[in-house]
Parts: C-alpha cells; sequence; structure tokens
C-alpha cells in the first residue's frame, strides 16, 4: 500500500524569513510524527529567489502535487498552516482538489483541520505564554498592562469569529494580570459589511485608554513576513500610533510559528486526519 505523502501548506509569502520558518515547523512536525512532512506554499513564495532560501527554491502547492502525480503519487495529507478557514481552505484548495482527481480519479487528498478548534484553547495557552513573557517589571511601573490580540483581518466572517474566540479564552487565561484584551485586525476591506473586522489596530489603539501606558500587541499571526516580520506591517502602524500617542508604550509578541507548543496541536490535526490510516 502506497505510504501517503505529507505537505505542511501555508499561504505562502514572498519573504524568505516565512518559508525558512515553514520548513523548520515542517522539520519539527516530520519529528514529532515520525513521518517525513514536506513544506510547500499555497502561493507567492515561489517570488522567493533560491538562493535566499538556501540554494532550495520554495515550492507552490498545485505545481508540487502534480509532479508528485507525475511521478506516480496518488496519496497525499495536507496539513494546513493556517488558524481557521479561510478561503484558501474553503474555496482556493478544493476547486484545485477536484481538477487533480478529475484527471487521475483515484487521487486520494485528505485536508486536516486548521489550527483552531472548538474546544481546544492551545492557541490561547501560547498567547498567553508570550503575553506573560513580557510582563516584566520594568514594563508594569507604568500602570495596568491592556493586550491588543490581533490577527490579518479577513473577508469572512468565520475566520473573524475564530480570532475573536481565542481572544476571549485568552481574556479568562489572564484573568486580572492584566486590565483588558480586545481583539483587533491589521486592516479590513472597505464596506459597511465588512464592519465585522473592527477595531483596526491603528484605530484602537489611537483611542483611551489604549493611547497611554503598556500595551502588548499579541500577534496572531504564524510566520514573519511583510505583515507581522522585522520592520513589517504590524511594527510600522505602532510606531505611527505612538508618534501621535507619546505616552503609549507597546510590545510585540513573537509569532507562534516560533512557538514549540504549536507542534502537538499540528501533530493532533494529521492524525485525526489520518485515524485508522496506516500509510
Amino acid at each position: 500500500m502506497e505510504r501517503a505523502r505529507v505537505l505542511l501548506v501555508d499561504n505562502g509569502s514572498r519573504q524568505p524569513a516565512a518559508t525558512r520558518q515553514l520548513r523548520r515547523v515542517a522539520a519539527a512536525l516530520g519529528r514529532r510524527i515520525g513521518r517525513r512532512v514536506e513544506p510547500v506554499s499555497l502561493l507567492h513564495s515561489s517570488a522567493v529567489p533560491a538562493r535566499q532560501l538556501n540554494g532550495r527554491a520554495a515550492e507552490i502547492l498545485e505545481p508540487a502535487i502534480r509532479r508528485r502525480m507525475a511521478a506516480g503519487a496518488r496519496d497525499f495529507v495536507i496539513v494546513p498552516l493556517f488558524i481557521g478557514r479561510s478561503r484558501a481552505l474553503t474555496e482556493y484548495l478544493p476547486e484545485r482538489m477536484a481538477e487533480w482527481k478529475c484527471e487521475h480519479p483515484g487521487l486520494c487528498v485528505r485536508v486536516a483541520a486548521p489550527l483552531a478548534a472548538r474546544g481546544d484553547d492551545r492557541l490561547a495557552r501560547l498567547l498567553e505564554d508570550q503575553v506573560r513573557a513580557k510582563l516584566r517589571p520594568a514594563f508594569l511601573r507604568r500602570g495596568s498592562v491592556r493586550v491588543a490580540l490581533v490577527d490579518h483581518g479577513s473577508p469572512v466572517r468565520a475566520v473573524t469569529q475564530v480570532r475573536n474566540r481565542i481572544a476571549a479564552q485568552l481574556r479568562r487565561r489572564l484573568g486580572s494580570r492584566v486590565a483588558a484584551v480586545a481583539a483587533c485586525s491589521m486592516e479590513r476591506r472597505p464596506g459597511a459589511a465588512q464592519a465585522f473586522n473592527e477595531p483596526l489596530l491603528n484605530n484602537l489603539l489611537a483611542v483611551p485608554p489604549w493611547n497611554s501606558g503598556p500595551v502588548i500587541v499579541a500577534q496572531l499571526f504564524l510566520l514573519p513576513g511583510r505583515h507581522a516580520g522585522p520592520g513589517g506591517d504590524i511594527a510600522a502602524i505602532i510606531q505611527r500610533v505612538r508618534g501621535k500617542n507619546p505616552k503609549l508604550r507597546a510590545v510585540r509578541t513573537k509569532l507562534l510559528g516560533d512557538q514549540p507548543g504549536l507542534i502537538p496541536i499540528l501533530a493532533d490535526r494529521y492524525r485525526s486526519a489520518t485515524i485508522g490510516d496506516g500509510r
């Protein structure tokens, strides 16, 4: 019986640091489950020059699958490195899978669940650990700490609801250690129909009491890139707001993809997708 190929799939980024971190996470997941895990991106990452990736170009999902099918592979397990069910998982990936199966009727592609799941608060625990790491005495002296949990922002209400659920879990876990926990978005599409993404991070940090004193920006982002990486959009937003609100003292948490605790969650998602499967 063919042994399934296991792919860890992220959205993709033109920033080489994102692919490098994806590879580290795939290697760690492989050690955890005792299988080879291949790092692949949905889109974008093929634009990164191979010389910036130790000479090995990033792989994009569709050509990666097609290359493996051409070599005879017919069984795949896709483990999404996604927090919620974005359109990448509910629309783009199913459309590609339908095409592949039309070409190869015997093809088997199982897609594991994304990281956030009802009844599982482990992402909130990882965020809690990062917030606590910032609750040092030097940061606390100037007043009560507030926590802004920020994600990218999504046109899909269900994805924003996942973020809000994680914020509620984080709020319960932190309790009286902080003054408040608020969920917010980095950006949103225009129009009233997208108002569920509000507040935006730049708006939240610009109004009392958030515009004064210590604020920990808890980043609900997995990999470094142009949004959450060094000098990225989140850092730029904080810098702009701080320029107009000099009493604001904001720091950012590390990314979730840096946390060892992410690996057991991914391993559980893999196992749930392969229950009863010896391949």
